[in-house]
């Protein structure tokens, strides 16, 4: 089989989660409900934090800022998908399956970012409550967003700049129903060391590194919390946490465990159902997981929603008496 250069590739085939013709329009019912509901959760958190005075502090910014990249993430995928469903048609471009690696690597970053900075924002909350609003000021809450940003940028486009120099062979198939970096590089003909080199590298600067963050920033919490003399304290200390350790457990949870079965088993269509738990489900969950669990932004959902529908009536309302 031979090679062919990177500019001779005009598209690649997406095999999507099925090939059974009669479950693809209820793919596409699934998956729109879901794309749906996540970018309602998630800017509803965003509204809902931005008109609540309350709500203005460190954590419920990084919780903004995280919804944020929800949307953004299920936008770099399922809209495609959709798409490629709806016209019977797999097929991505070149350039496109570039922008798309590009956009998940880069916002995949980010929220993996976020996270260990939400659980450095936890840790000074419970461990050093006293100087809270001193250690977590606007100017470093917004540092922390725009170096996150940054850093993900510039991994992202260097991993799609890298995988746009490889040369492909005939066999263009993707058993996924998005473009993963690490099956482009499976189809790739030409060297691909330097590739994965910089795969492990990036792996471990935005994997191994923000959990490692989160699991020491946790321990020294649960050491604060164990030294609290109420059990109330203790209560309302956990109760903080319990949201973002949910969220963090969803999302590298998905991603450990997709990516260590690959490594056992040969990439199939079950393991592009097993890529939908974590680039399309934790995107939809973390609206849910935030509003249930936590009393201010129930509160603040409540308000948002009464003025949403207070202005909505009184719009149907003036149309109603301007027809009249």
């Amino acid at each position: 089989m031979e090679p062919r250069n990177h500019s001779d590739v005009s598209e690649f085939l997406l095999l999507g989660l099925t090939k059974d013709p009669e479950l693809q329009p209820l793919l596409f019912g699934l998956f729109l409900s879901m794309y749906l509901v996540t970018i309602l959760g998630n800017l509803l958190i965003i509204l809902a934090v931005s008109s609540d005075a309350h709500l203005h502090t460190p954590m419920y910014f990084f919780l903004s800022s995280l919804s944020f990249t929800d949307i953004c993430i299920s936008t770099s995928t399922t809209p495609k998908m959709l798409l490629n469903i709806q016209a019977q048609n797999q097929h991505i471009s070149y350039a496109g399956c570039l922008t798309q690696i590009g956009f998940v690597l880069g916002f995949g970053g980010f929220e993996s970012c976020l996270l260990a900075a939400m659980a450095y924002d936890r840790y000074v909350a419970i461990c050093h409550p006293l100087r809270y609003m001193v250690i977590m000021n606007s100017w470093l809450c917004v540092l922390l967003i725009l170096l996150s940003l940054l850093l993900s940028t510039v991994v992202a486009l260097l991993l799609s700049l890298m995988v746009s120099r490889l040369s492909f062979c005939t066999n263009l198939k993707i058993p996924n129903f998005f473009c993963e970096l690490a099956q482009i590089i499976k189809l790739a003909c030409s060297d691909t060391f330097i590739n994965k080199i910089v795969i492990y590298f990036v792996a471990g600067l935005f994997g191994a590194l923000p959990v490692s963050g989160i699991a020491f920033s946790y321990s020294k919490i649960v050491f604060s919390v164990l030294r609290m003399p109420s059990r109330e304290g203790k209560m309302k200390a956990f109760s903080t946490c319990g949201s973002h350790l949910c969220i963090v457990s969803l999302f590298y949870g998905t991603v450990f465990g997709v990516y260590i079965s690959s490594v056992i088993s040969e990439f199939s269509r079950k393991m592009a159902v097993a890529s939908v738990m974590y680039i399309v489900v934790p995107q939809m969950m973390n609206p849910f997981i935030y509003s249930l669990r936590n009393r201010d932004m129930k509160e603040a959902l409540r308000k948002l929603i009464r003025g949403l529908s207070s202005l909505c009536f009184y719009a149907i309302y003036s149309r109603i008496k301007y027809l009249k």
